[in-house]
């Protein structure tokens, strides 16, 4: 699957910033590259029977508190899934993770929990499927995307 291709495909409007690997948004920032968009965090987390997966997009500087998401969605605790889970679910590793990996769960085994503070931005950071690269896309093309793929998303206030 080539993002590329498929942004292209939609003529979804992108901006590509290529990069050293990096692994953390705070590594993102060291960078100093200057993207107009938002920079995004993004959590794999599950429940605790590992049988409900969430992908969470939240603004990179807000912390998430598991407890009060966990009763905010319905589920019983939620805890940070492993690298083997991300990778069977969204063929990711970590640190590469972003909102585009959403379309890549065929299965719709992924929940999408995005932070209603995004949209408030005009675009927002993601990365392309590697952390070697990052992509600003309108959060207009993030929502065509979404929907183009059929993944609903819950939007929340963190």
């Amino acid at each position: 699957m080539n993002i590329y291709n498929i942004l292209d495909e939609l003529s979804i409007d992108y901006k590509k910033y290529d990069h050293p690997a990096v692994f953390s948004c705070e590594q993102a920032h060291l960078l100093g590259l200057n993207i107009e968009g938002v920079a995004t965090k993004n959590l794999f987390i599950k429940d605790r029977k590992g049988s409900r997966h969430f992908l969470v997009v939240v603004i990179a500087d807000k912390s998430i508190d598991l407890k009060s998401l966990s009763q905010r969605l319905g589920v019983t605790s939620l805890s940070f899934a492993s690298p083997r889970r991300l990778e069977k679910y969204l063929s990711i590793t970590p640190g590469a993770v972003s909102i585009l990996d959403i379309i890549k769960d065929k299965n719709n085994e992924v929940e999408l929990v995005v932070d209603n503070a995004i949209f408030n931005y005009l675009s927002l950071q993601c990365h392309p499927f590697t952390n070697t690269a990052t992509l600003d896309i309108t959060v207009k093309g993030i929502q065509q995307l979404l929907a183009h793929y059929q993944r609903p998303y819950i939007e929340i206030v963190l």
